[in-house]
């Protein structure tokens, strides 16, 4: 998923995503320690996924608050 559309995402859309990716990226740690993976390079695309979302996430919260704090002084 790329940056563009990550930002187009609502907040709750990328939390859900986030949910979504965390599942997968359990369920894929979880065949690499049986030894039943496909596809091991998945893990660090999902890896990367999940910390490009909640980067946009953390970055959208402090220009809410950078907002807030802004129309108090």
């Amino acid at each position: 998923m790329k940056i563009k559309e990550v930002r187009e995402l609502t907040g709750e859309e990328r939390l859900e995503k986030i949910s979504d990716l965390s599942q997968e990226y359990f369920n894929l740690k979880f065949q690499l320690a049986t030894g039943k993976i496909e596809a091991p390079g998945r893990l660090r695309i999902i890896k990367r996924g999940i910390a490009r979302l909640k980067t946009i996430d953390r970055e959208s919260e402090l220009m809410r608050t950078d907002k807030t704090n802004a129309e108090k002084v």
